[in-house]
């Protein structure tokens, strides 16, 4: 891939006054993100027939030639001074007590930092977080921390030798600290609560009687003592009240049922754990006062949040800025640097540091104590089920989240895991109540699972205990109970197309390992006296998305058939790269060239973004969307494991698509029409939907095949389409929009088009095309929440010690539905991690949450345990997908579903070993031990 020198940045847009820019990391050392020496070509990783096919950073990823931000020094990149600083964040590990001050007397003058930042110069010079991150990124004195581990100055050093010894002095040091008496945590409101009552018709294809759709999810009208105060119920009141009238029929029902339904209530808990990504928080930040610029080489999710952060975070300050300077790299992300607010510690440090770039990369026990953790969980469950029918009737779940000392991602989290802590089953009624806390606790926010993990995988383990109760084979009391195609959700809305879930039990159900568990406990147990033998099963649907994702794609042709793809999603380890490269041979016939990622400069296609997405009355978006043909509700979304596949890659196949509409096949037709009487035109007139790419040509109705090179200079020589960028928004639905080229007018799953044309007197030219009318899905899709799922079952078989409480897996097999599989070795390489991550889950990670926690800032690896080889049946492990129900059925995402079954999976697999059931997670020996084995 060709460098991007300074010189050649495009020009994004203008905010509060602010140049926008974006690049690739360049220089002689890093060309760019991905290293033109190091990544493969197109033909190598495509479907072309006998093509080897592997991830376009493959090479360079395992020959240590893959490019992150931690690698890069201000020496590396072009422009940039030579010198590097270095920064060093102090934390306190009190927040129960005002802080009052830092002495630093010990620092000898050989160490001294050229500057110490603190919250005096913030409020001096008028800078804060941005306003998603909270108040007093450094912390004043003689106020008490909001969180352990809060911040309260930043050292910067002008040489590495001056950073390492001070931070070797003072990292553990906790004497350097001051502080007034304990007065306790502060004292906040929950970051979010959330409630949804349903009750269905007469059938489950009846019209609901009340529903978060169809009615209303219930508001609370404040709190007390961390506690959501909810209406009290009146059938003749509002939604809320309505909603709460239902809720107190459920809790009634629950509390005194006839004897027809067997009532079963559970708690669980779940723990903190850390992401452990094995990229640590790192950015390197330079700000040249003469220039009034900001040049940031950064690890994050989303380089647009990033981008509109910063402005945010100076606009108003001191420190002027006219040009902001973007360097998104690959991370290693799956929701720990989806807003994370090292970022903005690295700019912040940059102001001060004289000039100088300023770097900082925490140390795996800084990232124990300032990186974004999982929400642990706190969930009680009270299910009814019929005992003759064997189904269920009415589940009531009260679900408790800590969210720690700032909100980040917890009010989101929350009502996602609260919607589907139900699982994959249908419920004719149910309340669903969930409460995310705030506490002195480290920040929580999306990782790996968005909550579900926590909620879905409790819910497996209470159905195999139920089914463990009645006698019933645990799969076939779920084939029993599980929703099917045309069945509502808790919301009360229909899931997007069939329901494969019954097909992935009856898969598992039919397995070895399951159908002869009983012959084996006892074969295994005679064979190994003091171990316990078990299987356990789990099953999950996960929904992707968010219900406001939104995309920008470009795709663009050279004359000699070269396809270049410009995307905003980051790799992050989930493949992206290569399946927006090879998503293009649907519509170009073969792989993209090249893939640029991480852009941030969509000034081609100028959309434009106001309110929220998720709060936006209709009134207002009905509006915006008729006055303003470049209004959309959401810029662009954040890259996460799930969206990829779906929400990311359509972007890319409608970019694809309008080049081969209004470029590629009118060539085509203009070379078949060439000789007298309409060439090969001349006995056929095919039409657009035969045709078809074979072996890289394209061809339809017998007509010559063509190939890309040839197709793509004629549409350069008569200027048809050769270029375009489109942008996407799916409310749960995608947007659609009318649009009018070359005298087509069509409708398309886009909600922006901008088309370049060939043979132009300025060939890199786009012209916005305007919509002629636009569809946008109605807001009132966001109470009816997620509507695609992906589901995935696992069997688990393993061993526990009966005097040390040790257990070993063995084996463990999942059936996958993910639709139409764009990469199989991309979903094999994401499964196998997953699992490694839900067994590391169930049997091991633990973070306390509190002063014993990481938030002191001593925890490392010889702490907290993180699964092995050894630990997760490497070499007999084993997935299987279910085939596509047809070739168009869409890919879907399914990277953070498949961490969640394997958790219960194991809870079930020890309770058949050891007739023992344990609610609380992990797992360990130490729990293990005293229980009847």
């Amino acid at each position: 891939m060709t460098s991007t020198s300074r010189r050649e940045f495009l020009k994004l847009a203008t905010i509060a006054g602010v140049n926008i820019y974006f690049s690739t990391l360049s220089s002689k050392v890093f060309s760019s993100t991905l290293s033109e020496n190091h990544f493969s070509a197109v033909a190598e990783y495509g479907k072309t027939p006998n093509a080897d096919q592997y991830r376009i950073d493959g090479i360079a990823k395992v020959m240590g030639a893959k490019v992150f931000a931690r690698d890069v020094r201000a020496k590396d990149l072009e422009g940039w001074p030579s010198q590097q600083a270095y920064g060093f964040i102090l934390r306190i590990n009190q927040a129960d007590r005002a802080y009052l001050g830092m002495d630093l007397s010990t620092v000898s003058d050989d160490m001294k930092p050229i500057r110490i930042i603190t919250a005096r110069d913030l409020a001096k010079d008028k800078i804060d977080f941005p306003a998603f991150y909270g108040k007093d990124m450094l912390l004043p004195e003689g106020k008490v921390a909001p969180l352990l581990g809060q911040p309260v100055a930043i050292l910067i050093f002008d040489q590495y030798e001056k950073f390492r010894q001070c931070k070797k002095l003072l990292q553990f040091n906790e004497t350097i600290f001051k502080y007034g008496p304990v007065v306790g945590p502060l004292k906040k409101d929950p970051w979010a609560s959330f409630r949804s009552v349903r009750i269905a018709g007469a059938t489950p294809e009846a019209n609901d009687i009340f529903s978060s759709l169809k009615n209303n999810r219930i508001q609370n009208k404040g709190y007390s003592n961390q506690e959501p105060l909810w209406p009290k119920g009146n059938i003749q009141g509002d939604a809320s009240e309505q909603g709460m009238y239902y809720a107190q029929q459920i809790q009634d029902e629950l509390a005194n049922p006839s004897s027809e339904y067997l009532v079963i209530e559970r708690e669980f808990k779940t723990q903190s754990t850390d992401a452990f990504t094995m990229e640590t928080e790192n950015a390197n930040c330079w700000y040249d006062s003469s220039s009034k610029s900001l040049h940031m080489v950064v690890s994050v999710q989303n380089p647009n949040e990033t981008m509109t952060s910063a402005v945010e975070m100076l606009k108003g300050s001191a420190f002027a800025l006219k040009d902001l300077y973007i360097y998104p790299s690959y991370t290693v992300g799956y929701g720990s640097k989806d807003s994370s607010n090292h970022t903005f510690y690295v700019l912040l440090a940059s102001l001060y540091a004289q000039g100088l770039p300023v770097r900082i990369a925490l140390d795996r026990y800084e990232n124990f104590q300032a990186a974004l953790k999982r929400h642990p969980y706190d969930i009680r469950y009270k299910l009814a089920v019929n005992r003759n029918t064997g189904k269920f009737a009415s589940l009531q779940a009260q679900i408790e989240s800590n969210g720690g000392g700032r909100p980040s991602f917890s009010p989101y989290v929350l009502p996602q895991s609260t919607i589907q802590a139900g699982g994959i089953y249908y419920y004719p009624k149910s309340d669903l109540c969930g409460t995310v806390k705030s506490s002195r606790a480290m920040d929580a926010s999306a990782i790996r699972g968005f909550g579900s993990l926590q909620t879905v995988g409790s819910m497996e383990m209470m159905v195999d205990e139920i089914a463990t109760i009645l006698g019933q084979d645990p799969i076939d009391f779920r084939l029993n109970n599980v929703m099917l195609t045309g069945m509502k959700t808790s919301q009360g809305a229909i899931p997007s197309g069939q329901n494969r879930a019954i097909e992935v039990l009856q898969q598992a159900k039919k397995q070895v390992i399951w159908q002869e568990r009983y012959a084996r406990k006892a074969s295994f147990e005679k064979a190994n006296p003091g171990k316990s033998y078990g299987v356990g099963f789990g099953c999950a649907q996960k929904s992707f998305g968010t219900g406001r994702e939104a995309a920008f794609a470009k795709i663009e042709i050279s004359p000699d058939g070269r396809i270049c793809v410009f995307h905003p999603g980051i790799e992050m380890g989930t493949g992206l790269a290569t399946t927006q490269a090879v998503i293009c041979e649907q519509w170009l016939g073969q792989a993209a060239h090249e893939v640029k990622l991480g852009i941030t400069d969509w000034a081609d296609l100028p959309m434009e973004s106001m309110g929220n997405a998720n709060t936006n009355q209709q009134s207002q978006e009905d509006d915006w969307s008729r006055t303003n043909p470049r209004w959309t509700p959401n810029y662009v979304s954040s890259s996460g494991a799930t969206n990829t596949a779906y929400y990311l890659t359509h972007a890319t196949k409608e970019a694809g698509y309008m080049i081969f509409r209004f470029g590629l096949w009118p060539a085509a037709l203009a070379i078949w029409g060439q000789g007298i009487n309409g060439g090969q035109l001349s006995t056929t007139q095919p039409k657009l939907e035969q045709a078809r790419w074979v072996s890289g040509c394209l061809t339809a109705t017998g007509l010559e095949p063509l190939s890309l090179n040839r197709l793509a200079h004629k549409a350069h020589e008569l200027g048809l389409v050769t270029g375009s960028v489109v942008h996407t928004f799916n409310r749960w639905q995608w947007a659609e929009a009318e649009f009018k080229v070359a005298g087509n007018t069509f409708w398309r799953p886009i909600d922006g088009l901008s088309l370049r044309y060939g043979n132009a007197k300025n060939p890199h030219a786009y012209h916005f095309i305007k919509r002629n009318r636009v569809q946008y899905p109605a807001v009132d899709r966001v109470r009816g929440a997620m509507t695609l799922f992906c589901v995935i079952g696992s069997l688990v078989e393993l061993s526990v010690d009966k005097k040390s409480g040790a257990v070993e897996v063995l084996n463990h097999h999942s059936i996958v539905e993910c639709g139409n599989v764009m990469i199989p070795q991309l979903v094999s390489g994401q499964m196998s991690g997953a699992m490694a991550m839900g067994i590391g889950h169930a049997l091991m990670e633990y973070l306390p949450l509190y002063e014993d926690g990481p938030g002191k800032g001593n925890w490392n690896l010889d702490r907290y345990s993180i699964p092995r080889a050894s630990d997760v049946a490497v070499w007999s492990q084993s997935h299987e997908m279910l085939p596509p129900l047809s070739d168009t059925d869409p890919p879907k995402g399914m990277a953070e579903v498949a961490i969640i079954p394997i958790v219960p999976a194991i809870a079930n697999a020890v309770a058949f070993a050891t007739g023992k059931r344990f609610y609380d997670l992990p797992i360990t020996a130490e729990k293990m031990i005293g229980a009847p084995l």
